[in-house]
């Protein structure tokens, strides 16, 4: 499923207009990215979290030469399904 999917079944589902339910979506990303920039985890409970993981820095290796490359540390965002979720799936 991809985001005009995601909002169409978001506008059949709520039945409200696609503009509106395209609007609410992008709403809902800009405010998970929003809390995730600040450091802060989003919790929908019985969906799952949104939270940002720390990767330490760390030597890889060119794949064309071999030769050790430094990979810099970097922030990550995570999903962790919850259980809901989870028991839904299967």
């Amino acid at each position: 499923m991809n985001k005009s999917e995601l909002i169409d079944a978001i506008a059949a589902s709520a039945d409200i207009p696609k503009a509106h339910a395209g609007r609410a979506l992008d709403a809902m990303i800009a405010s998970i990215t929003d809390a995730l920039k600040t450091g802060e985890q989003v919790v929908l409970v019985g969906f799952g979290t949104f939270s940002v993981k720390e990767r330490a820095a760390r030597t890889g290796r060119n794949p064309q030469t071999g030769d050790p490359i430094q990979i810099a540390a970097a922030k990550i965002p995570s999903f962790k399904a919850g259980k809901a979720l989870k028991d839904s799936v299967n």
